[in-house]
């Protein structure tokens, strides 16, 4: 995923990866589902029942990653991350395939992260996670992608889900409306999103909508803006009473409570009081109650362990020097924070730094990206050892 700058008040930052009750690591379970269909209340925090799940797919990942280890030293940490609960990112129409198979292991006090991330035109604002469907194409996104969803999860209904709901949309609708890619996109992501959030209120779907990060919509100029763009999608949605509220920093560097802020010394930082998640889910949460939708949030904390990093707020791709930040929990001491969830998968680039690349974006190329990477969603071992060096609180 990724994001550009748009507005002098507007930086969308972040890229294209589930919080648990404890900050433990997860053990492997035997038994599968629950014995009766799980009903989820969206007035209440689920992550205070459930564990987000180690899917199979980053499991994996990361057990092919530590047979391949350049330090040796980084096994033991490494091979703990299989264990850390992630979120599956439905990225494409093919990669329903893995839904299933995902539904292979998971015990019945589990629940399942999922991204929901394939809307026409996606990331309007970028070119390195652009997605498969063209603009326009919105029949398509209802009929062979959410709809495939929604069968799969209706089969399942012992099982838990928690969707992150398509990221990178609404915001961009808020702070890049003067990209011409961004107004051809703006009626399809509106839709979309609203026939998503309807089309998924199942009884066992919890659901939180993308609302980018602090310094995106945390902006004095974006908050009541932003907070009215999810408001609509939600009551063009008939108001669905599994939307629990929204997900932000997803697959971000922002910090969760850092005071004074990344950016405060910034020439316009008085024009962003949100300089933290924590700082920002208050502000744009009471924006969100004033719309007349559910306000609370999961964070992604996935490798925000590191600050100082960044040139820029909007500088989202393969930032050097990050790190794995604290583990899925439920714990955050904030009632409107659910949990700290691990959405992006910690070892998937955000973007190719090759610039003869047809997806390459600038951003992947800054001097605070890493170079080089692959394509967004593909392996970067190097930069996966690092986030481990770098993880804060060490594993």
């Amino acid at each position: 995923m990724k994001f550009s700058q748009s507005t002098v008040l507007a930086f969308a930052a972040t890229a294209l990866a589930a919080p648990s009750a404890t900050t433990k690591e997860q053990p492997r379970q035997a038994a599968v589902g629950c014995a009766s269909a799980v009903t989820l209340d969206a007035s209440t925090n689920v992550f205070k029942k459930y564990t987000l799940h180690a899917n199979k797919f980053y499991r994996d990942e990361v057990t092919a990653a530590v047979s391949a280890l350049s330090d040796s030293s980084l096994a033991t940490a490494a091979a703990k991350l299989a264990d850390v609960g992630s979120f599956l990112w439905l990225d494409t129409i093919e990669n329903i395939g893995k839904l299933e198979p995902a539904l292979s292991d998971v015990p019945c006090d589990h629940i399942l992260g999922l991204v929901i991330y394939d809307l026409p035109g996606r990331d309007c604002a970028a070119k390195a996670s652009n997605g498969e469907l063209k603009v326009g194409e919105i029949a398509k996104y209802k009929s062979e992608y959410i709809d495939k969803v929604v069968t799969i999860l209706k089969a399942h209904p012992k099982t838990a889900f928690a969707l992150v709901i398509e990221p990178d949309s609404l915001p961009n609708l808020v702070t890049n409306s003067d990209l011409q890619t961004c107004k051809d996109s703006a009626s399809g992501y509106r839709d979309g999103v609203a026939y998503a959030l309807k089309q998924l209120n199942l009884p066992n779907v919890v659901m939180y909508i993308d609302a980018g990060h602090g310094g995106w919509l945390g902006w004095d100029a974006n908050l009541k803006p932003g907070a009215q763009e999810l408001a609509k999608a939600y009551t063009a949605a008939g108001k669905p009473k599994q939307v629990r509220g929204i997900a932000t920093n997803v697959a971000g560097w922002n910090a969760w409570d850092l005071s004074p802020g990344e950016f405060s010394k910034a020439s316009d930082a008085k024009y962003n009081a949100c300089q933290n998640e924590k700082t920002y889910v208050t502000t744009f949460g009471a924006a969100l109650k004033t719309a007349g939708m559910p306000n609370h949030a999961i964070v992604d904390t996935g490798r925000n362990a590191v600050t100082g990093l960044r040139q820029e707020w909007g500088n989202w791709c393969n930032v050097k020097g990050a790190g794995f930040g604290v583990r899925p929990t439920a714990s955050t001491g904030t009632e409107l924070a659910d949990a700290f969830v691990w959405v992006k998968p910690g070892g998937e680039s955000d973007g190719t730094s090759d610039s003869s690349a047809n997806r390459f974006d600038s951003f992947c190329g800054k001097e605070d990206a890493y170079q080089p990477s692959p394509e967004a969603g593909q392996w970067n071992q190097d930069y996966f050892e690092s986030l481990i060096k770098n993880a804060k609180p060490a594993f």
